[in-house]
């Protein structure tokens, strides 16, 4: 324990990067907050388990040094950075066609129209596509490790943040499924949906045209 005290500040710090990055409006959240109000809590939570292990996935590449691979295999990032806008410019399509759909009771379902995994699936996917996050978490390592520390002072802080990540992305999806935000969801159906619809769109494009 005493091993650690000289590197609390730091960790600390760079966790509060985290949570404050994590809790902010992004593709991610969204998708948890429509899904857990479109198709009920099963699928928000699964959708967030997904979007978590993508997290921990690029948390522990980080951790590794991926910077070092990055510089020395720059085309791959580039080629998820296109892989990842398609991949928004694909849900920003689905919520356009959502939106578009005159009927209530085809959009709000009880949950079951996909299985756990195919929810967990499209998660990991929408994480594991934007390149974006390896970033985030190569700033969050930066922040929190200094010349010198020990190395497991960096899975020290992937283990915090994954925590945090559970806790806030899984705390998204109950609150969007409760019976009020349904309500909600139910009444103002069509502005969520394009409102979803142009954040994808936005995210994709600005994902695919970014230089870093």
């Amino acid at each position: 324990m005493s091993d650690l005290i000289p590197y609390l500040p730091d960790v600390a710090l760079a966790i509060g990067a985290y949570l404050i990055a994590t809790t902010s409006p992004g593709p991610a959240n969204l998708a948890i907050m429509a899904t857990s109000m479109r198709t009920g809590r099963r699928a928000g939570l699964f959708l967030a388990l997904g979007v978590v292990f993508g997290s921990l996935t690029w948390g522990i590449l980080a951790a590794l040094g991926l910077s070092a691979f990055m510089s020395t295999f720059g085309w791959l990032m580039s080629a998820l950075k296109v892989a990842g806008g398609l991949y928004l410019f694909w849900l920003a399509f689905k919520a356009f066609r959502s939106a578009m759909r005159p009927d209530i009771s085809q959009t709000v379902k009880t949950g079951r129209e996909l299985s756990s995994a195919q929810y967990f699936g499209r998660g990991l996917a929408l994480h594991l596509t934007n390149p974006k996050s390896i970033f985030s978490w190569l700033a969050v390592i930066a922040i929190g490790v200094e010349p010198g520390a020990p190395v497991w002072i960096s899975f020290l802080i992937v283990g915090g943040c994954w925590l945090l990540g559970i806790g806030v992305f899984g705390g998204y999806a109950i609150a969007f499924s409760t019976e009020p935000m349904v309500r909600i969801y139910t009444s103002f159906r069509r502005w969520i949906e394009g409102t979803t619809s142009i954040v994808f769109g936005l995210a994709g494009l600005k994902l695919i045209t970014s230089r870093t």
